[in-house]
């Protein structure tokens, strides 16, 4: 944990909901939200531990802070793809206040996004949360990894490359679909009646 979690920090680290509720309710998060010494929020150890009811009370009460980061520039979002925690993830997208596509474009100091996290935790229903969310499968950290070069396992690695060719057909066919529906025109012969 840490010497300056508050007693928020640490209901939320372990789950506790009903003292989280009764901190919140004291006005424990008032006017801001309490940081400890790596600049975390609640919410962050809450979505890195998957705790569930804990990360929805935190979501409901303050949604700005799903985006707030900490000293390594991560935010609750990257946290739960760390803990691998996919009921999470698709809460904090939910209630994420700029929306999930802007939400997975984040990346820490080091360049790693919440799908780099994901991809290296083995978190396979997280990639999927991700992708549909938008997330840049090509983004690449500062050392020029991209999120499939740090999967946890070759199953990791697999699952994630089809996961891109299946986002990939789909929006070809999606193109496709478009190009046939965008082009028609409809010509209408002039009888010479001169309607207007």
């Amino acid at each position: 944990m840490g010497l300056s979690n508050s007693n928020l920090h640490l209901a939320a680290s372990l789950g506790h909901r009903d003292i989280c509720e009764s901190l919140l309710r004291a006005g424990h998060e008032v006017p801001c939200p309490a940081l400890n010494e790596h600049h975390q929020t609640a919410l962050m150890l809450a979505a890195r531990a998957g705790h569930t009811d804990v990360v929805h009370l935190l979501c409901e009460t303050d949604r700005p802070s799903i985006l707030r980061r900490d000293v390594r520039g991560r935010d609750a979002i990257m946290e739960a793809s760390i803990g691998g925690h996919d009921t999470i993830l698709q809460l904090l997208l939910t209630y994420a206040p700029t929306g999930p596509y802007e939400a997975v474009q984040r990346a820490d100091v080091e360049g790693n996004t919440a799908l780099h996290f994901a991809s290296s935790s083995g978190n396979l229903l997280g990639l999927r949360t991700l992708l549909a969310a938008g997330a840049d499968v090509e983004r690449r950290n500062i050392w020029n990894w991209s999120p499939a070069a740090y999967s946890a396992t070759v199953q990791a690695e697999v699952y994630l490359k089809g996961l891109v060719s299946e986002v990939e057909r789909r929006q070809q066919l999606k193109r496709v679909d478009a190009s046939k529906r965008g082009g028609a025109v409809r010509v209408v012969q002039d009888d010479g009646h001169g309607h207007d």
